[in-house]
């Protein structure tokens, strides 16, 4: 049997040829042309920007816009650096951890961008968020302007995003709803923890707080109004990456205000008066100058 090497292909041998290479850069096409899952739309620089500066600013260097996406602007010169967009849904309110960004939609989702190279890291969906936002069936609704509707919206979603810049166990933001509550880690989405509030009770975002390593939900219950009922307990739920669902009791009209990266300042009506816990610690600051004193009112110089 003769073998040449050099044997040249004849013109009924390269039909087949042709047509897979025409297969194939058809696929490459179709996969290049694909929308980008859950319609995102990430444009790096424009018209005004420079490469170079789009790639290298920080984002301490960097002015946000949100509605109806994400412009990111430098802070030094005012050129557009880059855009994020995702089809049909409508950016509502974003906070930076470190240099990623966690951004909430209107319909419920919440991604996080890496403002470095501008990459979507990841979403997530957020059950009964969207519902929240919108406000539909609640009290009001039917008599809001298109404007209040809007502004409601972007106020709620504010409350909802609760960010902590933890560089120990990794940082990770929480998204509280009345319902519902679910921390993801922040380099990249995975669900660390979740709870949802007893029958008849919710959780409180406005008063939500957060540390650099934990974040703090008040839970709120009614009183009740069968007989022989047994009246569940307010409080403050405390979750981090380490420790989920630590609970502290306080009375419902608790007011938390955060005096550094792991102290909270922690006002509890006439009765308890007002006292700091400790997010590191896990526990309440002991008072000035004693060993330990869990009632104490909490002084400005304690806890340095």
């Amino acid at each position: 049997m003769s073998f040449n090497p050099l044997r040249s292909l004849s013109p009924r041998s390269v039909l087949p040829a042709a047509a897979a290479l025409l297969v194939l850069a058809a696929g490459a096409a179709a996969h290049a042309n694909r929308p980008e899952p859950f319609g995102d739309r990430v444009v790096a620089g424009a018209s005004d920007a420079s490469p170079v500066s789009a790639q290298s600013t920080t984002a301490e260097e960097t002015d946000f816009k949100v509605g109806p996406g994400v412009e990111a602007f430098s802070k030094s010169t005012g050129e557009r650096l880059w855009s994020y967009r995702r089809e049909g849904a409508t950016a509502l309110h974003l906070t930076l951890v470190g240099e990623d960004a966690a951004v909430v939609w209107d319909d419920g989702m919440v991604t996080a961008v890496d403002t470095g190279d501008h990459s979507v890291r990841w979403h997530r969906s957020v059950p009964g968020l969207a519902d929240w936002l919108r406000a539909d069936g609640e009290p009001g609704a039917e008599s809001r302007t298109e404007g209040q509707r809007k502004e409601l919206m972007t106020r709620r979603a504010a409350e909802a995003l609760h960010p902590s810049a933890d560089k120990v166990n990794d940082a990770f933001v929480t998204v509280v709803t009345p319902g519902l509550l679910m921390g993801f880690r922040e380099r990249d989405g995975d669900l660390r923890f979740n709870s949802r509030p007893p029958a008849g009770c919710t959780f409180s975002p406005v008063r939500t707080a957060e540390t650099d390593d934990a974040v703090l939900v008040p839970r709120l219950c009614p009183p009740t109004t069968s007989a022989g009922a047994r009246q569940l307990p307010g409080g403050v739920m405390v979750f981090s990456l380490t420790d989920h669902g630590n609970f502290l009791n306080t009375g419902p009209d608790v007011v938390m205000r955060p005096l550094d990266g792991h102290r909270v300042s922690v006002e509890d009506g006439p009765v308890i008066g007002s006292w700091v816990y400790d997010t590191t610690l896990g526990g309440r600051e002991a008072a000035c100058g004693t060993d330990g004193a869990p009632f104490a009112a909490a002084r400005p110089a304690c806890g340095k």
